[in-house]
C-alpha cells in the first residue's frame, strides 16, 4: 500500500510540535531570563529563538493553509511571538489545524498547482512537491535550530527531548 501524502507529513510534524511545547516547558522551568530565550541566536545573522519556534507553525500549519490557497508568501512583517507563552500558543494552534486535517483533504492536493513567493521571486510547484522539498525542509531545519539555541543557552533537553512522544507498536 502507498504511503498516503497525510502519513508521510502529519504525523512527523505532529510528533515534532509536540517536542516543542515540551522544550519550552524545559526552557520555562530552567531558571533563564525569558526573554534571554526568546532572543537567543545560535550566530548573530541568524534569526532568534522565537522566529525558529515560530517556523515550526509556519512549515506545517502554515504550509497546510497555503496549500489550501495555491501560494505561499512568508510574512515577515508579522510580530514574533515575545514570551514562552507565545510561542506555546503558536505550537499549540499548529498541533489543534493538523490534528483537524483529514487525508482525504491532503489526498486531493496531490498535482495541484502551488507556488512561492517573496517579493518578485516565483517558484512554481506541486502541492506534493512544495510540502515535501520546501516546507518539510524548512520545518526541520527551524526545530532542529530552536533546539540547538536551547542546548547552547544551558537548557537541559536531550535526543529523547528531540524526538517526542515516538508511535511504537507496545507502549515502552
Amino acid at each position: 500500500m502507498p504511503l498516503s501524502l497525510h502519513a508521510a507529513l502529519v504525523p512527523s510534524w505532529l510528533q515534532i510540535l509536540g517536542a516543542g511545547r515540551g522544550w519550552l516547558d524545559k526552557a520555562a522551568a530552567c531558571g533563564l531570563d525569558e526573554s534571554s530565550v526568546v532572543d537567543a541566536r545560535l550566530a548573530e545573522d541568524m534569526f532568534p529563538f522565537s522566529y525558529q519556534v515560530k517556523s515550526m507553525a509556519v512549515h506545517s500549519q502554515g504550509a497546510i493553509e497555503a496549500v489550501r490557497q495555491g501560494v505561499f508568501s512568508p510574512n515577515f512583517a508579522e510580530a514574533l511571538p515575545g514570551s514562552l507563552n507565545e510561542l506555546r500558543e503558536r505550537l499549540d494552534g499548529a498541533i489543534a489545524l493538523l490534528e483537524s486535517v483529514g487525508e482525504d483533504e491532503l489526498e486531493s492536493f496531490i498535482g495541484k498547482p502551488m507556488r512561492f513567493e517573496i517579493g518578485e521571486k516565483r517558484l512554481d510547484f506541486t502541492a506534493e512537491d512544495f510540502l515535501f522539498t520546501f516546507s518539510q525542509p524548512n520545518f526541520y531545519f527551524h526545530a532542529t535550530t530552536a533546539y540547538g539555541i536551547l542546548r547552547a543557552k544551558g537548557v537541559k533537553v536531550g535526543k529523547l527531548d528531540y524526538l517526542g512522544k515516538l508511535r511504537l507498536t507496545q507502549p515502552a
